[in-house]
């Protein structure tokens, strides 16, 4: 076999792991919003730098985030007594920022943050439902966040989502369920169309100011792949019990969280 055809069949075993890998983070992100954290390392092992990775990633997950709004469409619920145009354009101005910080900045402080990040939100999701029901918050007690709170938080998780994105899903269930009390199974929908919104926003600027058009084959499989994923993995959370959805939840951010402090 010539080098040539040795070039063209990797290429070709690359773009197809790509788009398994597409599938697998737009199902991931369905189910948990961590698809990042798949999307992410397969563009740069297929030859991507990081950042045009990072971008190409977030680019590459709208269709399986928009997608999986679509089968939620009538599902959503308000996230207590915020407006859901108001959190929608929230999501997308804070998507904006992060998006500019990007291309702006570099991300090596912010790298370092990101594991803590995780940690954090975990530990909210295992513990967040236990500590409204302690002492003192129970019966109608505990503790709520006000819409300007709840925007605010929406806001800076937005712009983490716009800059990297890893498991924002995961602190935005996190946020609603501890100063609101919402349950994962109810909030993942609305998880679902805010996710979409942040990561459509930041695609736009991506697209403007970012190379990721420099690597169409990658960014077209993970594209694809995606799509199908976001679209699957929505259905199967539809069906899934609330207990077995909030365990796949906790399962993979514990995984993502170890996964990235061994990385860092």
């Amino acid at each position: 076999m010539s080098v040539t055809a040795r070039c063209d069949a990797r290429r070709m075993v690359e773009i197809v792991l790509l788009l398994i890998a597409g599938v697998a983070a737009g199902a991931l992100n369905a189910v948990g919003g961590a698809g990042k954290f798949l999307a992410l390392p397969a563009l740069v092992a297929a030859g991507l730098p990081p950042a045009t990775a990072n971008a190409s990633a977030t680019v590459a997950l709208v269709p399986g985030a928009v997608v999986g709004a679509w089968v939620y469409r009538r599902e959503v619920v308000p996230v207590g007594t915020t407006s859901t145009t108001a959190l929608t354009a929230t999501s997308m101005v804070g998507g904006a920022i992060g998006a500019v910080l990007l291309l702006t900045l570099p991300s090596e402080s912010f790298d370092v943050a990101v594991p803590w990040l995780l940690a954090f939100a975990t530990l909210v999701l295992a513990f967040g439902r236990r500590a409204s029901t302690l002492p003192g918050t129970a019966a109608g007690h505990a503790p709520r966040l006000g819409p300007r709170s709840v925007l605010i938080g929406q806001l800076v998780l937005a712009m983490y989502g716009g800059y990297f994105g890893g498991a924002v899903g995961i602190l935005m269930m996190a946020l609603w369920s501890v100063g609101l009390g919402m349950d994962v199974a109810t909030s993942n929908p609305m998880r679902v169309r805010q996710l979409a919104a942040v990561y459509a926003t930041a695609t736009v600027l991506f697209l403007l100011g970012a190379d990721v058009l420099a690597h169409p084959l990658p960014l077209l499989a993970m594209l694809l792949g995606g799509a199908a994923g976001g679209y699957g993995g929505a259905r199967l959370v539809r069906r899934l019990p609330a207990g077995v959805l909030r365990g796949t939840v906790l399962v993979t951010a514990v995984t993502m969280t170890v996964l990235y402090f061994l990385r860092g």
